[in-house]
């Protein structure tokens, strides 16, 4: 057994839920302008009120794990985007700040309003830049970051963070289908189809413009074994549009949301299977990149312990929650 792709695979599986739940609360704060009633807002809070911390533990066990298996990561990829990073993290303070005070404030709600936009909005731009920093490749020198402080501002890093909006912004969208009805919902289904049609926009952008990154993209595109897993994506994403498409005129509840989870699986795939077996673009794999197997081994073992456990919760969470947010049980007010 290959102890390193193991815990890369708990890694990437910890990435995932990361984006396809905090994504969603996330997503509301994004879409928070268009809807500008206060009873509105507070049904959209209240519909994550219960889950939106614990959805950010996936980020925790995520960076933890990786700063234990794969510290070169941390000491090459880190001082490349530092700024963003930082910025990620104020935004998520505030909007954490933001979502507690919010349901106290009485004239200052606006504000704390304007607060949990802005910390939504920049957290999620601030997480794309990240991802197209990585994906536009880090210069090392001797094992060290080579670059400048400021390379992640170029547009390929710009344009990903404007899709991850997208990809948050459709998930919160679908997310509060499911959770809410009357006029709000209605409302929410008018604008799930444009968003839809951005989101299979800036995937088709991001497939067109990372072979153009680097020769290794599109060797890695022609390998057979990629192409087994690659070639069925673009097909699924249409497939996945078709049913949004019928499920927004038949007025699902819930299908609407899975469909959006599927967009964000069958990027995340295809993301994967192109940088394969890289930890570090565009030549450190994970094997080079790992730390010692005894970190590994312990590494391990704490995750075999601690994902069925957070797993657990979560699946408890939803459950325990589930069902629409309707004006008489507010969780958030």
């Amino acid at each position: 057994m290959d102890i390193t792709i193991c815990l890369a695979a708990i890694i990437a599986f910890s990435i995932l839920m990361y984006i396809a739940l905090d994504g969603f609360d996330l997503g509301i704060g994004i879409l928070f302008p268009f809807f500008p009633g206060n009873d509105d807002r507070n049904r959209m809070m209240s519909s994550v009120a219960p889950v939106w911390d614990g959805n950010e533990t996936w980020m925790v066990l995520g960076s933890a794990a990786l700063y234990a298996v794969f510290p070169m990561v941390y000491s090459v990829v880190l001082p490349a985007i530092y700024v963003p990073l930082l910025v990620m993290v104020l935004c998520l303070i505030l909007r954490g700040v933001a979502f507690e005070i919010r349901s106290k404030a009485r004239r200052t709600r606006r504000l704390w309003d304007l607060a949990f936009i802005g910390g939504s909005t920049g957290a999620t731009l601030c997480q794309g830049i990240v991802l197209g920093t990585w994906l536009f490749g880090i210069p090392i020198a001797d094992g060290q970051f080579a670059g400048h402080a400021f390379d992640w501002f170029n547009p390929l890093s710009l344009f990903t963070g404007l899709a991850l909006l997208v990809t948050y912004a459709l998930l919160g969208c679908c997310w509060m289908i499911a959770k809410t009805d009357g006029d709000l919902q209605r409302r929410l289904y008018r604008i799930v189809l444009p968003l839809t049609a951005l989101q299979v926009l800036t995937i088709v952008a991001v497939t067109l413009w990372t072979p153009l990154l680097a020769h290794m993209f599109a060797t890695r595109w022609s390998d057979s074994s990629a192409l087994t897993w690659l070639v069925p994506v673009p097909l699924l994403v249409v497939v996945c549009t078709w049913a949004m498409h019928d499920a927004v005129h038949a007025r699902h509840n819930i299908a609407p949301f899975l469909l959006a989870l599927g967009f964000v699986l069958l990027g995340y795939v295809g993301l994967l299977v192109s940088i394969w077996p890289y930890a570090i673009l565009p030549g450190v794999t994970i094997w080079q990149a790992a730390a010692p197997r005894s970190s590994q081994t312990f590494t391990l073992v704490g995750a075999l312990i601690i994902v069925p456990v957070i797993l657990g919760y979560t699946i408890l969470n939803y459950r325990l929650f589930r069902g629409t947010t309707n004006h008489e049980e507010l969780h958030y007010h």
